[in-house]
């Protein structure tokens, strides 16, 4: 007889398989990245369509197998429907779910992992977010990610882990790294503190990349 384990996961990658499945890649709260089989999911009359889509926070239960794990059942917590309506959140969306599949791999629960993700989701799904900051959740979000999985960077004067960067960036990752948002959405931002605070984030982003796989 097979075990059932049931937690909360936000689903992060879709890929099909076969005529009407799908291997579902999923971060949960209780047993962190997993790869899960959701058996005739593509079909319209099946019941666990309504609650594992892309981006959709739902109570999952599912088996171990000889080789995979396979759904079994799901039930939607929060869809987010204010990032599926508005294409430049759901971009951002798009970017978090990248920097998981690249960064985390293996299963492993990781409550402060589970609580950023959890958290940047409900940020981008806030109605009252201005566009103007919606990269900020973004970054708040990777460079806690690369803090918590032991990259956080050397920040001295106007280097960040020896690459020379705009200053005021620098203050911006200051503040990302203090873990204070309030602040963070308050900062009068400049484009030019924008473009070098996405420069040195997709550099560094290479760079653990680099580290991770050697």
């Amino acid at each position: 007889m097979f075990t059932h384990y049931r937690t909360e996961g936000i689903v992060l990658k879709k890929t099909d398989r076969g005529e009407s499945d799908q291997l579902l890649t999923v971060y949960t709260k209780d047993f962190g990245r997993l790869e899960i089989l959701a058996k005739a999911v593509r079909k319209i009359s099946s019941k666990l369509r309504s609650a594992s889509e892309l981006f959709y926070l739902s109570e999952i239960e599912f088996i171990q197998g000889k080789t995979l794990k396979t759904l079994t059942d799901a039930v939607l917590i929060d869809k987010f429907s204010a990032i599926r309506s508005d294409l430049k959140k759901l971009k951002v969306a798009y970017k978090v779910a990248e920097d998981f599949d690249n960064l985390i791999k293996g299963q492993e629960k990781d409550p402060k992992i589970w609580h950023l993700l959890s958290e940047t989701f409900q940020r981008l799904n806030n109605q009252s977010l201005v566009i103007s900051r919606l990269s900020l959740v973004y970054y708040y979000f990777f460079w806690n990610l690369a803090s918590l999985l032991g990259y956080q960077p050397k920040i001295q004067d106007c280097f960040v882990q020896g690459q020379k960067t705009d200053c005021d960036a620098v203050k911006i990752i200051k503040i990302i790294l203090r873990k204070d948002w309030s602040l963070l959405i308050r900062l009068k931002l400049e484009p030019r503190y924008l473009k070098s605070l996405k420069s040195v984030s997709s550099w560094y982003s290479v760079k653990i990349q680099e580290e991770y796989e050697t």
